[in-house]
């Protein structure tokens, strides 16, 4: 056994195994497709190549356009796009989701302890209180 895995059987800290684990070259890539895919960069990328696709045909229509008006070709490239990207994202959502839930559990595990700890609190406090009650009499 792993001194990763025999902290995390002990509980010491915040030893989740799932966010010490090394990630694979797909998981690896997942993750950063996902990052990329999803920020306002590519956003903008898209929307200009979209902007410039249709720009081009739309001014070599006159001559001979790669890809006429309903631009079926670009229809396709962003179908494939989203067809490619879709299992990618789900993939990192995936194990985010597992980190998130093990950290519910660390977090519900953490708090059911300092509610026994509180309540023993509270016993302690009573006993006293009633023999500071008992002393005055």
């Amino acid at each position: 056994m792993s001194q990763k895995e025999e902290a995390y059987r002990k509980g010491n800290g915040n030893n989740h195994l799932p966010y010490h684990q090394k990630l694979t070259l797909g998981q690896k890539a997942a993750d950063t497709i996902t990052t990329f895919g999803g920020s306002w960069f590519f956003i903008g990328l898209l929307f200009l190549y979209i902007a410039l696709w249709a720009g081009a045909n739309s001014w070599l229509l006159a001559h001979k356009a790669l890809d006429p008006y309903p631009y079926i070709l670009l229809n396709l490239i962003l179908s494939m796009l989203a067809a490619i990207q879709g299992p990618i994202i789900l993939m990192s959502q995936k194990r985010v989701e597992e980190r998130d839930r093990i950290q519910a559990k660390y977090d519900y595990q953490v708090n059911r302890k300092a509610e026994r700890e509180i309540q023993e609190l509270q016993r302690e406090l009573k006993h006293t209180q009633m023999l500071i009650k008992s002393l005055r009499k």
